[in-house]
């Protein structure tokens, strides 16, 4: 996905499944148990504001995520997504991806191609290594590239990881600098995430979906979560506060999450989970 559309939801659409991903590692200590499943989310248009006027926004996202702590996490998902801003003025985006992160958040292998009307696509390829106090990137598109990112920075999976983390500690808040190989596969985002207070499985659901009526999410907790994307490069040069976008859901604890929302400040856009299976899973060894 990229912003503010800069593939029209297409680096959106990849930090969106950093977000639905059941990723990252087991954390034996909270007994957290992340789970493989298949997600089918519906899009559409919450409302527009701004300087950009959009009259509609439909599309879906198909996410699927498999894997354990002893074998990494692998997630792969399509999201077709379609914005009319009226006068014939109609953007068509594709994009996929497919990305694995091993449990101990060291290693960070991804795949991106994106699309928008006819144009060409704009695949990036790549693998992320982490080694003492840095990462090393070498990516294979859109060009043969090598290049060292600061240790601190964290992958999708050990992104959520930490917000799970933090919610259960009872933190309201979390700083993290995130890398997931979108754009040109040199992007950096800082991020901050406001977590609320949790939400106890006994609570009334005004709008129920397949995850709240599933016998398996049920007795789970979650946690109302907003998480704010900046430009590291503008904020560094500029000291810009503003947010690229922010993306607001509800985040269980084995990292499946549910009525999303993104907001691009011109407009915003919604994502109601209209398919959830469960995947089986192989216990380590």
């Amino acid at each position: 996905m990229v912003h503010p559309f800069r593939t029209l939801l297409g680096v959106s659409a990849f930090l969106l499944a950093s977000a639905v991903m059941s990723g990252g590692v087991a954390d034996a200590a909270a007994g957290v148990a992340f789970l493989p499943h298949q997600a089918l989310y519906e899009l559409s248009l919450v409302r527009s504001r701004g300087s950009t006027t959009i009259n509609s926004a439909r599309g879906r996202i198909l996410y699927n995520f498999s894997g354990s702590a002893c074998e990494g996490y692998t997630s792969d998902f399509r999201q077709v997504s379609e914005l009319d801003a009226g006068e014939g003025k109609v953007t068509l985006s594709d994009l996929r991806s497919t990305s694995w992160e091993d449990a101990a958040g060291k290693s960070y292998r991804f795949k991106i191609d994106a699309r928008m009307n006819d144009g060409d696509s704009k695949p990036v390829d790549g693998i992320a290594e982490r080694t003492g106090d840095h990462i090393t990137v070498k990516l294979k598109q859109p060009e043969t590239k090598t290049f060292t990112i600061d240790g601190a920075v964290v992958f999708p999976t050990e992104q959520i990881r930490r917000i799970i983390e933090s919610a259960r500690e009872g933190k309201s808040l979390l700083e993290l600098t995130v890398y997931d190989g979108s754009e040109n596969g040199e992007k950096i985002y800082n991020t901050l995430t406001v977590i609320g207070k949790p939400i106890s499985p006994d609570r009334a659901i005004g709008e129920p979906d397949p995850s709240t009526t599933s016998d398996l999410m049920k007795t789970l907790t979650r946690w109302p979560v907003t998480v704010s994307y900046f430009d590291r490069e503008a904020k560094a040069k500029e000291g810009e506060e503003t947010p690229i976008y922010a993306m607001s859901f509800e985040l269980y604890e084995n990292g499946v999450s549910r009525s999303l929302v993104l907001d691009y400040n011109d407009f915003v856009i919604a994502g109601t989970l209209g398919k959830f299976d469960v995947h089986d899973s192989k216990p380590c060894n």
